[in-house]
Formats: C-alpha cells, structure tokens, sequence
C-alpha cells in the first residue's frame, strides 16, 4: 500500500470503521443500503469510491463512524 492510501485510512479520533470491498456497482448499492437502513444519517461520510489496492478489479470505500 502506498502512503497516500494509508494516509486516507488514517483518522485522528481512532473511530471505527466499516469497509466495502466489490464491484463499483455492489459498493454503490450497499452505500445507499447503509444510508436507507440508518446505518448512517449521510453518504458524505464515506470517503470516495478508490480501486482496491489489495484486491484487482474491485473497488472499496470506508464508513468512518
């Protein structure tokens, strides 16, 4: 992993974080999932769509809670 991705994933408060790892389509999907299910209360919290740099041909985003 680059520094640049490890400086993305790093967060000052140490907050949890749920990860999604798919397709560009499975991870779009499950974001609104987690929006319409109440997982939380705004997409924005999750950092941009990025190819999977452990995974080829996936892409993953975060939900920093």
């Amino acid at each position: 992993m680059t520094t640049e991705f490890n400086e993305l994933l790093t967060h000052p408060a140490d907050r949890p974080q749920v990860w999604i790892i798919g397709t560009r389509d499975q991870v779009n999907h499950l974001i609104n999932e987690c929006y319409v299910k109440g997982l939380t209360d705004d997409r924005a919290k999750f950092m941009p769509i990025i190819p999977s740099p452990f995974a080829s041909g996936k892409y993953m985003t975060v939900l920093v809670r």
